[in-house]
């Protein structure tokens, strides 16, 4: 089993030791992965991930997976996630959204085309000229 986690992407480094003397040894960085059951209310079942501990506290601060899952954002997901957490993520996004609990998203009125001419072209306040001195 690969050690990568599967919300942040957090794997294994490389690095070295380096002693007092100054003599570089190579050496590995392990992240502090655990695997995880959580419960996911929107998908009516329990899920097994390897998560960094990192992650686990941030599944704490967004109130659970599906709390996380659904505030994400693609950038995110597309640099971090597994595959199984890519489809966990669009399970979660379609409950949600037959459940209602996503945000609608209001169209913009469109304005008829001459408006939107007239608004680009409005008259500009015309900038003061200095008075002409008496003599």
């Amino acid at each position: 089993m690969a050690r990568i986690c599967e919300l942040t992407g957090k794997r294994t480094r490389v690095g070295m030791n380096v002693s007092h003397s100054n003599r570089h040894t190579k050496r590995t960085f392990m992240p502090n992965l655990q695997e995880r059951t959580i419960a996911s209310p929107l998908l009516g079942r329990r899920v097994t991930l390897t998560l960094s501990t990192r992650a686990i506290r941030t599944l704490d601060k967004y109130n659970g997976l599906d709390g996380y899952l659904l505030q994400v954002r693609n950038a995110r997901v597309a640099e971090g996630f597994s595959l199984q957490a890519t489809r966990l993520r669009k399970q979660v996004l379609a409950a949600a959204a037959a459940k209602g609990l996503l945000p609608v998203k209001v169209k913009a009125e469109k304005r008829a085309p001459a408006a939107a001419k007239a608004v680009k072209t409005a008259a500009k306040p015309a900038a003061k000229k200095p008075a002409a001195k008496a003599e």
